[in-house]
C-alpha cells in the first residue's frame, strides 16, 4: 500500500497526529538553522516572518472561515453566524492567552514580559510567546481532519493537506524566528535548538485534541474552525505583521505577504 492510501485510511485523529507532526518538525528544521546563523540578516528574517503572516492569513479563510459557512449553510441559523461567532471567540480567547501567560515576543528591547509577573529567565518567556502563537496552528490542523469524519459540504481531504503544509510552511520561519533570538540571549546551539522545536511540540497536543473535540460534537465544527481562523488572524495582527516591520524593511515584508497569501491560496485550490 502506497503512503497516499495508507494515510487516507488513518482515523481523523492519526492523521491529525501526522499532519501535526509534520508541522513540528518543519518548526524543528528551522530552529535547526540556529546552528549555521547567529546574526541573520534582518531583511531574511522580515521577508520570512512576513511570509508566514501571509500564509497564515490565506489558511484562515480558504481551510477555515469558508468550510465553516459553508458547513453551516443547512443549519438552523444564517450561515455567516456560526462563523462570525467562531471567529470572535478565537481572537478573544487568544487576546486572554496573551494577557495571562508570561511571554516576550521575538524582537522586542523592553525586558518587562507580558502577562502575569514571573521570575522566569528571558529565553523561557521567548519560547513561551512562541508555543503561544503555535497553539491555533495545531488545533486548526486538527479541526480541519476531524471534520472529514462528518462528511458534510466543506470538508475535504486535500483542504485538510493543504492547511497542513501551510502551516508546516510558515513554521519554519517561526522556529528560526525563536532560536536564533534564544543564541543572542547566550545559550548554546544546542540549547537554542532544542528550545526552539520545543515551542512547536504544542502543535500535535492541540491537533489532537481539536480533532477529538469535533468528532464528539458535530454540531460545532463550524464554530471550532472559525475559532481557529480568529485565534490566528489575532497572532498575525497582533504579532507576526507588527514584527516583520519592526526592522524597517517594509515594503519586502509586504511583499513577503502576498508571497505567502498566494502560496496558500494556490495549495488550497489545487488540493481541495
Amino acid at each position: 500500500m502506497d503512503p497516499i492510501s495508507a494515510f487516507k485510511d488513518l482515523s481523523p485523529i492519526l492523521q491529525a497526529l501526522v499532519a501535526t507532526l509534520f508541522t513540528w518538525g518543519v518548526t524543528a528544521l528551522g530552529a535547526g538553522a540556529v546552528i549555521f546563523f547567529k546574526h541573520p540578516s534582518r531583511k531574511l528574517l522580515d521577508a520570512m516572518l512576513g511570509f508566514a503572516g501571509g500564509v497564515m492569513i490565506a489558511a484562515s479563510f480558504w481551510s477555515l472561515l469558508m468550510p465553516a459557512i459553508e458547513m453551516a449553510e443547512d443549519g438552523p441559523l444564517p450561515p455567516i453566524v456560526p462563523a462570525a461567532v467562531g471567529f470572535g471567540l478565537g481572537g478573544v480567547f487568544l487576546w486572554g492567552m496573551d494577557k495571562v501567560l508570561p511571554h516576550v515576543h521575538p524582537g522586542t528591547k523592553s525586558l518587562e514580559p507580558e502577562g502575569l509577573k514571573t521570575s522566569w529567565h528571558r529565553s523561557k518567556l521567548l519560547v513561551m510567546a512562541i508555543t503561544l502563537h503555535n497553539i491555533p496552528e495545531g488545533l486548526a490542523v486538527g479541526v480541519a481532519f476531524g471534520a472529514l469524519a462528518s462528511d458534510i459540504g466543506g470538508a475535504t481531504l486535500g483542504g485538510a493537506i493543504a492547511l497542513a503544509l501551510g502551516i508546516g510552511i510558515q513554521n519554519f520561519p517561526e522556529g528560526f524566528s525563536v532560536s536564533v533570538p534564544l543564541r543572542r540571549e547566550g545559550l548554546s546551539r544546542g540549547k537554542a535548538f532544542w528550545y526552539g522545536q520545543l515551542s512547536g511540540f504544542v502543535e500535535p497536543i492541540a491537533g489532537i485534541t481539536g480533532a477529538a473535540l469535533v468528532l464528539v460534537m458535530r454540531p460545532l465544527l463550524p464554530y471550532a474552525l472559525a475559532f481557529a481562523a480568529g485565534a490566528m488572524i489575532f497572532v498575525v495582527a497582533e504579532e507576526v505583521i507588527p514584527e516583520s516591520q519592526r526592522g524597517g524593511n517594509t515594503d519586502l515584508a509586504t511583499m513577503a505577504v502576498m508571497a505567502g497569501f498566494l502560496v496558500m491560496m494556490v495549495l488550497d485550490v489545487v488540493l481541495a
